[in-house]
């Protein structure tokens, strides 16, 4: 037990899962005293070179006075953390404080620690080390400490660079044949940008160790056929797997070695050799077990089909907490419960341990569902061949989540990055359990790749020890789209869009071509162009007689004219054709489009199933599946759309194309070669899908030059924390009084016009004069305040008459000033009211609002936002993509208004919330643009203690 001089009970919150370099988890926890005996343990375990380079002198083993002060700490001064997997220490590291002459000091004395870390040396390389340091630097800073020390010996290259890489800023020497290093433990730009890249690398892996096994097990195999676990070791069989592939099922009989012609074993730890992945079909109360011996056998993913546990309820929850616990503990990541499965059509793995009876095509489109039945649904469409877009190509990756109670969308996002077999990334997400985390992703991946999601509007995930958003859904929508997340609303948005981006170019523009042998239905192309936001040419006719040639010849010249951007074809069937002149039309298109591989080119066709197959068959130059592989066949009913229902097709991969590079410039164009050209049953669904592609790349454009956050000279930044420090000694949480409010914006060049309070005539008039005349008289009553519409403001009041007659209208409406609380405020020049509203969510972080004052904009929502902080450029296109934006502008003949200056209000609300965390919410309204000028009528500031930002911490998994 801890003894009386510990002063600080067990820090809990310390604890924390993390992801190693390697992939494998492992559980970070401080030292107790009751560690004595897994300290040892591990001591022994450690060689004899790396106990010279932690103690500079042979070392062979520990003495109980160090076992005592290796595991008794007051977590403050001094501190341990152990890194553990199975329950047992596999590193350690420590701080003690120390003072000006190296001697132990206390806090209050001191704010210098001195580190050391010991790495047992089976788990060197793995990056346990670079954990630890964040962990500990986390831990050091919560108790005060703001700088480190170490001593190293030069040969313990290993430890140094572990030191050296981690990003802080440092000072180096070396006296007496020691390394010494100081760093700051501040978080820097550039330590943050090293945690992200390792964060990303470790998941990354992480993710790879499920998605590409050498060997799995499938455990809950049944001895007769049917069943979840019979039915999924079919299908890894029968799907061509390149592994080794093993059955488990404890209630095999004695003597029994295979089933169904794969390796049968009554127990994980019968098989002989390792197992890289366990897909687990068992009752739950049966999964513990598995998960046992599959940690002791060294297994190094799941997959869980088996279901009961969140889905069900408080006790299933309180099944899955310890099921992530447990498995953790052997240092295995879980995708699911209740999981449909995962598939990888890489032709070195061909992996289908999923309930889906067929292996998807293979192709470049990577695919992550939360939900089983969407999943179904998203492999359906893109496997099956109909009467809907078409077009050859298919699946690289997917994975059906269930639950997701340790691998998420995050995690998957982290391996597509990098994954030079997946070109375009479509996700179902029912919620977002990190939006912070998720946009930060986004934002990366979406520079490298396109990424297309359909956002529910569900709930954090059961079971997760998440921050919860109270951002509006459309909010968060918003904030994607500032990431570069091309947000579509359905599934069927999601393939259109995805099959577009997978085999197209990004066009570079919203110019559209329009071309076909349907006048009608090129004019329908036409209206949904507009509606869309595109600029469409007017159609081109080529009468019903066009053949093949005149098609050909026609999107030959669109293509090649420098007006458009993208072409889209419509064509209706003639009367008599059949599948040779579906063939021609075809191959003609594919002709034309080949020559010029710089603009996608769509098609719009009407009951032309021939065409569509025809399209598909012209461009499959794929290789074709190997003698004795297993083909492809139709998918089962698509459950989202029923029997008989418009769905996708492919057919085998073209070949792979080189991943897109971040932050292009211009937007990538495929190889040349054939290309796939998409075909759509319905303009609407073409159009849509191009619009998203415009875009998009819209986004990739601006992504390469972000802007800047603008410094103004103005700001007071160090005035306005101590302002911030003291208002907020009166109290945890509190709403500024007016003056207060004044003063803090003030203090970032955001001046509000002075409003008097006026509970008589008489100061009423009084002020008026304080303030001069012109005035207007307002009520600031809660069920009043910026209600125009209800009466309670008058303006232009020009002199003493005026005011007391406006005065008396008020109170005889609205009853005694008491109620009303008038003030009287100067006039402003006219403009246009608008809002500008800063707020700081737990889990999305800073958010920027914008929007026009007045009940239209708040009945349609029509806010525009962004994350904090906004740079210069998002400051302009946040303006600009309000629907209300005209009014701005000079709409119908009014006078512009000064945006540059609503712009730099943006700003500076931007950078305040930015550099003060403890302003957890502003509001500014009206905010009244003139035509010079921007005048604040009325403001609003809440300080509190901010929320802790996850994202400037020690990496981790979510917390159970």
């Amino acid at each position: 037990m801890q003894t009386a001089s510990d002063r600080h009970e067990y820090p809990a919150h310390w604890e924390a899962d993390v992801v190693l370099r390697d992939g494998g988890t492992a559980r970070i926890r401080p030292i107790t005293a009751e560690d004595a005996d897994r300290l040892v343990s591990f001591y022994e375990q450690v060689s004899d070179e790396s106990k010279y380079y932690r103690f500079f002198a042979p070392y062979p083993r520990l003495s109980a006075k160090d076992v005592h002060r290796f595991t008794h700490h007051d977590f403050v001064d001094r501190v341990g953390l152990a890194a553990t997997i199975g329950g047992e220490f596999i590193a350690t590291v420590r701080y003690d404080r120390i003072g000006a002459a190296g001697r132990p000091a206390g806090a209050g004395t001191s704010d210098e620690a001195e580190v050391a870390f010991l790495v047992q040396d089976a788990h060197q390389g793995r990056g346990v080390a670079s954990a630890l340091l964040e962990h500990i630097a986390a831990v050091a800073r919560e108790r005060g400490i703001r700088r480190f020390t170490a001593e190293v010996l030069p040969a313990n290259t290993k430890m140094i660079k572990v030191f050296t890489d981690a990003g802080y800023t440092q000072k180096r020497s070396f006296e007496d044949g020691v390394v010494r290093l100081e760093f700051d433990i501040e978080p820097t730009d550039r330590s943050l940008a090293v945690q992200r890249a390792r964060e990303q690398r470790a998941e990354g892996r992480s993710v790879r160790r499920l998605l590409v096994p050498g060997s799995v097990a499938v455990v809950g195999v049944g001895r007769a056929p049917g069943g979840v676990g019979r039915s999924i070791l079919d299908h890894i069989r029968d799907g061509g797997f390149t592994g080794r592939l093993h059955a488990v099922n404890r209630a095999f009989e004695a003597g029994r070695t295979e089933i169904a012609g794969v390796p049968a074993h009554r127990s994980v730890r019968e098989i002989d050799g390792p197992v890289d992945l366990a897909v687990v079909a068992v009752p739950a109360e049966h999964v513990p077990g598995v998960v046992t011996e599959c940690g002791e056998h060294g297994v190094q993913g799941l997959v869980v089909i088996s279901a009961g546990y969140a889905e069900s309820g408080p006790e299933g929850r309180e099944r899955q907490r310890a099921l992530v616990r447990h498995a953790r503990a052997y240092g295995m990541r879980i995708i699911g419960p209740n999981a449909f499965g995962i598939v990888n059509t890489s032709p070195g793995v061909r992996l289908n341990a999923s309930l889906a009876p067929e292996m998807p095509r293979p192709g470049r489109i990577g695919m992550f569902a939360q939900s089983g039945a969407i999943g179904i649904a998203l492999l359906s469409r893109l496997h099956r061949r109909g009467g809907g877009v078409t077009g050859t190509t298919g699946v690289s990756t997917f994975v059906s989540s269930g639950n997701r109670a340790d691998v998420s969308g995050n995690d998957v996002l982290q391996y597509w990055y990098d994954d030079p077999d997946t070109d375009v990334a479509l996700m179902y997400l029912e919620s977002i359990g990190n939006p912070r985390k998720f946009t930060r992703l986004a934002r990366r991946t979406a520079a490298a790749k396109p990424l297309v999601v359909v956002q529910g509007a569900g709930s954090a995930p059961q079971g997760h020890a998440v921050r919860a958003t109270r951002l509006p859904h459309a909010t968060v929508s918003a904030l994607l789209r500032q990431a570069g997340v091309i947000r579509v609303d359905t599934i069927t948005e999601l393939v259109d869009t995805g099959l577009l981006l997978a085999r197209q170019p990004l066009p570079s523009g919203p110019r559209v071509a329009i071309l076909g042998n349907s006048e009608s239905l090129g004019v329908l192309t036409y209206d949904r162009c507009l509606a869309e936001g595109l600029r469409p040419q007017l159609p081109r006719d080529l009468t019903t007689a066009a053949s093949a040639e005149d098609f050909r010849a026609a999107l030959a010249r669109a293509l090649a004219d420098e007006t458009s951007d993208a072409v889209v074809v419509t064509a209706i069937p003639a009367l008599g054709e059949g599948a040779t002149e579906d063939a021609a039309l075809a191959a003609a298109l594919q002709s034309a489009a080949e020559a010029a591989p710089g603009k996608p080119v769509l098609v719009v066709h009407v009951e032309l199933g021939g065409l569509a197959e025809a399209l598909s068959a012209a461009a499959s130059t794929g290789p074709q599946a190997a003698p004795g592989t297993a083909t492809p066949a139709t998918a089962p009913a698509d459950p989202a759309t029923g029997p008989g229902a418009l769905t996708a097709s492919t057919t085998a991969a073209a070949p792979q194309a080189t991943p897109a590079q971040p932050s292009d410039a211009v937007p990538p164009r495929p190889a040349a070669g054939p290309r796939l050209i998409p075909a759509y049953p319905a303009a609407e669904r073409a159009v849509r899908a191009l619009a998203e592609a415009v875009r998009y790349g819209q986004w990739r454009r601006e992504a390469a030059d972000p802007g800047k956050v603008p410094e103004y000279d103005d700001i007071d930044e160090r005035g306005a924390a101590e302002l911030i420090r003291t208002l907020l000694a009166r109290g945890q949480g509190l709403t500024l009084g007016p003056e207060e409010t004044c003063e803090l914006l003030g203090r970032y060049g955001v001046h509000v016009r002075r409003a008097l309070p006026a509970p008589t005539p008489d100061t009423a008039v009084e002020a008026a004069r304080s303030l001069g005349y012109p005035v207007a008289l307002k009520a600031t009553a809660p069920h009043l305040r910026h209600r125009a519409d209800l009466g309670g403001v008058r303006l232009d009041l020009a002199d003493e008459e005026q005011l007391r007659r406006a005065y008396a209208e008020l109170t005889g409406l609205f009853g005694k000033p008491e109620e009303l609380r008038p003030v009287v405020q100067a006039m402003a020049p006219r403009g246009v009211d608008t809002v500008v509203r800063a707020v700081i969510d737990p889990a999305a972080g800073a958010v920027l609002s914008f929007g026009l004052a007045g009940a239209a904009s708040q009945l349609l929502d029509d806010m525009a936002h962004r994350l904090v902080p906004v740079t210069g450029r998002e400051a302009t296109s946040m303006v600009r993509s309000i629907r209300t934006a005209p009014l701005l502008f000079g709409w119908r003949g009014s006078a512009p208004v000064d945006t540059p200056a609503l712009e730099e209000l943006l700003l500076r609300v931007s950078r305040l919330v930015d550099d003060h965390p403890e302003v957890v919410a502003v509001t500014l309204e009206p905010a009244v643009v003139a035509p010079r000028g921007v005048s604040v009528l009325s403001a609003s500031v809440r300080l509190a203690p901010p929320p802790a930002r996850d994202d400037l911490g020690p990496r981790t998994l979510p917390a159970y």
